[in-house]
């Protein structure tokens, strides 16, 4: 990266322009164009954002913006290919801890993924099927009863009858 940040330095000065005028007109700080200068690829939170102002800035400086890009895609590659196993295990981890320790909420839709209703459906059809053969069977005994008393009056109507 400080060799490309070097080269549009150099082209820069070359072209007669000082830094505080290329800020300018790219509309971004004197100390973003000298951090990407310098190849100080740390100072920006966001590579992507980092790109596109140096594509910006060789386009600004007159230079093919492809080539310029390829160097940097280079950069990136090699940078990022440096990066152990292990260390990506590590940050894997500490992302997935990072991710336990945040709050729940109900109203995430991550949270409502993993509330599971059936048990809850369940119990509610549960409930329904012996609230209704409680029913069921309540009317049948009322039933038996109704009838027993009846069968109960005709025997006496006929024991009655039979007596006299």
């Amino acid at each position: 990266m400080k060799e490309l940040g070097q080269y549009l330095k150099k082209t820069r000065i070359s072209n007669g322009v000082s830094l505080e005028e290329a800020a300018d007109d790219l509309e971004l700080s004197a100390s973003q164009l000298e951090n990407i200068e310098s190849g100080n690829s740390k100072a920006f939170k966001d590579v992507y954002d980092m790109k596109e102002y140096i594509k910006g800035y060789a386009k600004y400086l007159g230079l093919d913006p492809d080539m310029v890009m390829d160097e940097f895609n280079n950069f990136l590659f090699e940078h990022t290919s440096k990066i152990s196993l292990d260390d990506i295990k590590e940050a894997q981890k500490k992302a997935e801890e990072k991710e336990e320790k945040k709050v729940k909420s109900p109203y995430t839709k991550e949270y409502k993924d993993k509330i599971n209703i059936w048990p809850a459906v369940y119990v509610v059809l549960g409930l329904i099927l012996i609230t209704v053969l409680i029913y069921f069977i309540v009317i049948g005994l009322k039933k038996n009863t109704t009838r027993d008393s009846e069968l109960h009056s005709i025997r006496e109507e006929n024991l009655y009858e039979l007596t006299y």
